[in-house]
Parts: C-alpha cells; sequence; structure tokens
C-alpha cells in the first residue's frame, strides 16, 4: 500500500498547477492549467476549471534548434532567476496520420516550475519559426 506522502509525490511529479500570468491566445479565460507528462517529448495542457479545453505540448528542442528571449518583463512577472528550472512547450495539433500535426512554433508557453507560473509568448519578430509547421518536417 502507498503512503499518502508517496502518492503527493507521485502527483507532483506527474501533474503541475500553474497559474497563468498573460492570457493564452484564443483563451484568454484560462487562468490555471494542470501539465501533465505524457513522455520526455510530450506533455498534456489542460484547463484547470474546463476539463474540456486541452492541449497537447511538444517539446521543440527536440526537433529543432529552437532560440528566443523571453520579455524582460515576462521575466518578472514569471519571477525568472538565472537559477529557474524553466520548461518551454509549444502546442502540438494533432492530425491523422500523425506526420500531418502541426506545430506553432510562434508562440512557446513558458513555465517556471519553482513559482508555478506560465505564460505564452507571441515571437511577432521570429521570421524563422512559422505558427503552423508540419512535424514530418523535422522528423529524421
Amino acid at each position: 500500500m502507498l503512503k499518502s506522502d508517496t502518492i503527493d509525490k507521485i502527483k507532483k511529479r506527474f501533474f503541475m498547477k500553474f497559474d497563468m500570468v498573460t492570457p493564452l491566445l484564443g483563451f484568454e479565460d484560462i487562468k490555471q492549467v494542470e501539465l501533465q507528462k505524457i513522455d520526455d517529448i510530450f506533455m498534456r495542457m489542460q484547463s484547470v476549471l474546463d476539463e474540456n479545453i486541452s492541449f497537447t505540448l511538444v517539446n521543440p528542442y527536440v526537433l529543432r534548434e529552437y532560440d528566443f528571449e523571453v520579455p524582460k518583463n515576462l521575466k518578472e512577472e514569471l519571477e525568472i532567476t538565472v537559477d529557474s528550472n524553466i520548461l518551454i512547450y509549444n502546442i502540438l495539433l494533432i492530425q491523422n496520420p500523425i506526420e500531418d500535426s502541426i506545430v506553432n512554433f510562434i508562440g512557446p508557453l513558458v513555465f517556471n516550475s519553482d513559482v508555478n507560473k506560465a505564460a505564452q509568448i507571441i515571437l511577432t519578430d521570429a521570421k524563422e519559426y512559422g505558427i503552423a509547421e508540419k512535424i514530418s518536417s523535422f522528423l529524421k
């Protein structure tokens, strides 16, 4: 039988709640999300208040070189420091077949797991990233 504190540790490892410090584009009413690890590449992000709203997220660094600056005001809102544990994910729109799924590289999600805060950044000046790039372009 698992002890209560062991169950809490397992839940914390696989389920993390984050407060959205900026609106999620198109889903401005979402104020808190739960992040669930699927594997080393994918996560599931779900609205805490509406179980019908969820997103599949992908780790962009396993697909391509990916680099951007978090704006100073968002660093402050997310309480990001040099030592912060940061997760970066992008929304993946699942298609059938899976190779037709598309990734939004223009709107990365930044999660600070130390303070449980998250934000979506819109990369307006990033010409090398698209809003709807097929995942098959990055699979080898």
